[in-house]
């Protein structure tokens, strides 16, 4: 205490001009319109850029939380629109012109009804391979979510893969990124339509090759190629990639080999949508018997 009471006297001429110099400036600020103009703007400044760095920095450590409800959010809409239903017509009725009663006037009316085709679920990615001649992706959801073997697998951005192998809580996707016989996607291209398939010659794994374009079709660098919707794993429309160059694929000139970029970024892909197709086991039964009464 005695230190203390020694301190204060020792630089009490100090602590008086301080507290002197504080009582002038409020009085400047307080009876001076220009001067307080002045300290307030520069104050709401100064207090903006920090709430501005405050709110920057709380961001970044919620980042997680807010890419985790943007894809659940991603996923309610996917499974909202419309391309995820199908119209199915249930049976036919009569509309009567009640105004005026003419055979004419009687119009069929077709009664239809949408039924649900495909379901989606987010799944986050855990593990990723893109440098080998077969990859995979991991992604954090299995049986006990409603995943199962031979569904198809897109990003926000295109198509990644199809569900190989499941546990109850992960399962294992064979990525695009595969030279395997097994992965070849239904393609079609988005302005012309012409159909083709989707193969990954492993060379790089920003790059596929879409294959069986006729010669006929006009292809622009810079086209959109898309799912055609006649595979069973995904709906039609779905982006795949863009032309990035287009070759003859044989001497004859008969079709395109066309070199596309892939639409999905597989080397920071962290975020999946799973994609059930409810009507798969109804379609694939109805083929199998088909071909049964063929042989």
């Amino acid at each position: 205490m005695r230190n203390l009471i020694i301190f204060f006297r020792r630089y009490f001429n100090f602590f008086l001009f301080l507290l002197l110099e504080v009582i002038c400036i409020v009085l400047v600020f307080q009876n001076n319109n220009l001067q307080r103009s002045a300290y307030l703007n520069s104050a709401n400044d100064i207090s903006g850029k920090l709430y501005d760095k405050y709110n920057n920095v709380q961001y970044y450590f919620h980042l997680k939380a807010t890419n985790d409800s943007l894809v659940a959010e991603n996923t309610r809409l996917h499974n909202a629109i419309h391309t995820s239903f199908d119209s199915v017509v249930t049976g036919t009725g009569l509309k009567i012109d009640t105004i005026r009663q003419y055979s004419d006037d009687t119009l069929h009316r077709v009664i239809s009804t949408q039924i649900r085709r495909y379901k989606y679920f987010e799944a986050k990615v855990i593990n990723n391979s893109v440098n080998k001649p077969i990859n995979y992706l991991t992604i954090h959801r299995g049986s006990l979510q409603g995943i199962r073997p031979n569904m198809g697998v897109i990003s926000s951005s295109g198509v990644v893969g199809v569900v190989r192998s499941v546990s109850d809580n992960y399962a294992v996707v064979l990525s695009m990124l595969s030279k395997s016989n097994s992965v070849s996607i239904s393609a079609r291209l988005g302005q012309g339509k012409e159909m083709g398939s989707v193969h990954w010659d492993g060379d790089n794994a920003t790059f596929a090759q879409l294959k069986d374009i006729p010669k006929s079709a006009k292809v622009h660098k810079g086209d959109t190629v898309v799912t055609s919707g006649f595979s069973a794993l995904f709906p039609e429309n779905i982006p795949i990639g863009y032309v990035d160059t287009v070759m003859m694929s044989d001497k004859a000139g008969t079709s395109y080999n066309i070199r596309l970029r892939l639409a999905t970024n597989f080397y920071n892909v962290q975020y999946v949508y799973v994609i059930e197709n409810l009507l798969k086991d109804e379609q694939q039964r109805l083929e199998d018997s088909t071909y049964k009464l063929i042989k």
